[in-house]
C-alpha cells in the first residue's frame, strides 16, 4: 500500500499545481476582458453556450476551473512520473497538446472554424501564448511540490512539522 500512497500524494500535488496554473491563466484572462482585448474570445462564454447555457458564464468558469485544475493536475501528475523532461517542459508540451485538441475539436464545435481563425490569426495566437504560461506554470508548481516533498524525505505526514 506504500505505493498507493505516494500515488495519492503526488496527484495531490498534481490538483495544487492545476489549482496555481489555472488562478495565474485565470487572472490572465480576467484581465484581457477588463482590457477590452479581444472580446470575441470568450472562452468560459464559449464553454458555458456548448453546454447549452449561454446565459450562464459562470458555468464556462466551472468548467474552465474543472478542466485546469482536475484534467491537467491528473494529467501533470502522470506526466511528471512517466516523462524524462524537466517539469517546466512537461507542464509546456501538456499545454500544448491541449492547445492543440482545442484548435481542432473545441473551437469548430463552438461555431469558431478551425484554430479559431473565424476569430482572426490573434485568436489562436494569443490562446497559445496563454496555454504555454498555464503549461509552465502548471510544470514548475509540480516540479517544486515533488522536489520540496523529496527534500522532505518522501512526502509530509499530518501531525510532523515541516522542515523549511
Amino acid at each position: 500500500m506504500p505505493n498507493d500512497h505516494r500515488d495519492q500524494a503526488t496527484i495531490s500535488k498534481g490538483l495544487l499545481a492545476g489549482l496555481a496554473a489555472t488562478a495565474v491563466l485565470s487572472a490572465l484572462m480576467w484581465v484581457k476582458a477588463m482590457m477590452g482585448v479581444m472580446p470575441e474570445l470568450d472562452l468560459p462564454g464559449m464553454l458555458a453556450s456548448m453546454m447549452g447555457a449561454p446565459d450562464t458564464p459562470a458555468l464556462g468558469w466551472a468548467a474552465h476551473l474543472m478542466i485546469g485544475i482536475v484534467g491537467y493536475g491528473l494529467l501533470i501528475s502522470k506526466a511528471g512520473l512517466l516523462a524524462t523532461g524537466s517539469p517546466i517542459t512537461n507542464g509546456i508540451v501538456l499545454a500544448a497538446v491541449g492547445w492543440l485538441v482545442m484548435m481542432v475539436v473545441l473551437m469548430p464545435l463552438a461555431g469558431a472554424g478551425l484554430f479559431a481563425l473565424s476569430l482572426g490569426l490573434m485568436a489562436p495566437l494569443m490562446t497559445l501564448m496563454l496555454h504555454l504560461i498555464f503549461g509552465a506554470v502548471l510544470g514548475w508548481a509540480f516540479g517544486r511540490l515533488v522536489s520540496d516533498a523529496r527534500a522532505m524525505g518522501g512526502h509530509h505526514r499530518p501531525g510532523q512539522p515541516r522542515h523549511v
